[in-house]
C-alpha cells in the first residue's frame, strides 16, 4: 500500500522531477507533487512525495529529513490526513461581513474628538 510523505522547506526552484529522482534513491516513487500559488504559479516550499510501500517510506523519512536538496535542508515525515476547511465566502459578502471596512467605530466618530 502506497505511502504519503511531507516535504517542507524546499528551495522554490526545486520540481517534481527533481523530487521524484531524489526519492528514489528510497524505493519506488508512485508520485511527486510540488504545491504551487494559485496565482503566481510560484513554490509554496512545500509538497508530497507517494511511495510505494510503508518500509520505503520509512526508508525514505531516515535519508532525507533534515538533509539537503537544491540547497535546502528539508523536513521529511508522514503526511498527515487532509482536514476538511470551511468555505470561504468570495466578493462582496466577505468585505462587508461583520460591518463596513472603517472598522469598529460604528458612526460615533465625533464624540471620541
Amino acid at each position: 500500500m502506497a505511502k504519503k510523505l511531507f516535504v517542507g522547506g524546499l528551495s522554490y526552484e526545486t520540481t517534481e522531477a527533481t523530487l521524484k529522482e531524489t526519492f528514489s534513491q528510497a524505493g519506488t516513487v508512485e508520485s511527486a507533487t510540488v504545491i504551487t500559488d494559485r496565482m503566481s504559479g510560484r513554490s509554496k516550499g512545500f509538497g508530497f512525495v507517494e511511495m510505494s510501500s510503508e518500509e520505503e517510506a520509512q526508508k525514505a523519512i531516515e535519508m532525507f529529513n533534515g538533509k539537503e536538496i537544491d540547497g535546502k535542508n528539508v523536513t521529511v515525515n508522514e503526511a498527515r490526513p487532509m482536514e476538511a476547511r470551511p468555505r470561504e465566502e468570495g466578493g462582496f459578502k466577505r468585505a462587508f461581513r461583520g460591518g463596513d471596512r472603517r472598522g469598529g467605530l460604528g458612526g460615533r466618530r465625533n464624540d471620541r474628538w
